[in-house]
Order: structure tokens, then sequence, then C-alpha cells
């Protein structure tokens, strides 16, 4: 299960069942959290796969960083990373604490499924949060508004850069894509393109 939690309040922002960490669990439940929310200043995480990748020569998004990283930076947020023990281990305690109540909670309704137990997750978090949640020092929230020009469906795909070669075509994967043979396509031979991939592997 991916967890969002406001570091300020402890309050619950968003849940969202997901077998792994994945990549593609992050561009599923990130987006929904900003549509819901706004873009927070940073997002920090126990986890520095999530916005990093170890070798930094190897990245396909800019240097060191993963796709989802790639995608915060987009939205001008930070990603932050837990890693001293201590800070790794406030994380981990937190989210185990947070998944046992809500297991028990599950298992109290005969919800067995993440289908069956979505719609349980909003009184969860709203029972939880009035529990345990404490208010800010300051209340204010620092959550900024979506731009009009950030299109998220856009921004949470695999993107990586591709050169187009004289014959016009794009390599990418196992695929060759071919472009249109117009005027303004021939100018682009020999630059490179952008390539996303779509989690459902639409290719644009």
């Amino acid at each position: 299960m991916l967890v969002y939690v406001d570091d300020a309040t402890s309050r619950l922002m968003e849940l969202c069942f997901a077998d792994t960490e994945s990549t593609v669990d992050y561009f599923h439940a990130t987006p929904r959290y900003l549509e819901r929310h706004g873009k927070p200043m940073a997002f920090y995480s126990d986890r520095l796969s999530v916005s990093h990748v170890y070798a930094r020569d190897r990245a396909q998004s800019g240097p060191g960083l993963s796709q989802f990283g790639r995608a915060l930076r987009d939205l001008n947020i930070d990603s932050l990373c837990a890693t001293s023990p201590q800070a790794k281990g406030r994380v981990e305690r937190a989210n185990g604490t947070l998944q046992d109540r809500l297991v028990k909670e599950l298992r109290l309704r005969g919800l067995s499924t993440p289908a069956a137990a979505e719609p349980f997750l909003p009184l969860f978090m709203a029972d939880y949060n009035r529990r345990f949640a404490t208010p800010a020092r300051v209340a204010y929230d620092a959550h900024r508004p979506l731009l009009p020009s950030e299109d998220l469906t856009e921004i949470f795909t695999f993107q990586e850069l591709r050169r187009i070669t004289a014959q016009l075509t794009v390599n990418y994967k196992r695929g060759l894509y071919v472009l249109e043979d117009s005027v303004a396509n021939r100018r682009l031979r020999r630059t490179t393109a952008l390539v996303s991939e779509a989690a459902d592997g639409t290719v644009t």
C-alpha cells in the first residue's frame, strides 16, 4: 500500500492499494493526490530508488533521476529521502502502525480484496485523522495549485530521448516508429525526440 501523510500533522492525505512500490504504482497514486490536494513543496520517502537511480550515468530521465523523480521535477516538487536509520525507522513504524489498524478494520468488515476495500478508505482516513492527526503549528497550507500547463496524464509517463534517423525513424525498445514524410518532419532528421510511454503501453 502507498501511504501519503502530512508530516506536519500526521494527517492521512491519500491511501492507494499496490502490490509493490513500483513506478507504475506511483504514477497511478500520485496524480490522484495532486488533483485532490495540489502540489506539496516536497515528497519525503524512505526509499531512495523511488526518485533516484544508483547508476547516475544510466539515468534516462536526467542526472540521477528515476522516471518518478523526473515527474516530480517537472512539477517543481522536491524529492527528499530518509537516509539515516532513525528517519527510515520513523517512516516504517508509522506505516506499520497504520497498516496494522487498516488490516484489522478490513477484516471486521469482511473486505478481502482491493476493489471491495477501496470505497472504505475515505471513511478510514477520516476516522484515523480525527483520532490521531494533530494541529499544525502554523495554520498555513503549503500546497500549490496545479498550473493549466501541467498535464498529469503526460507528466506521469515513462519518458526517454531517442534520435530521429535520416530515414525519419525512431527506435524505442523493440519497436520502430516512422514519422510522416513531410517538410516539417524532414527538418527533424538527426535531432532527438521525446518518446513517452503511458502505463497502459501507449507510446507517443
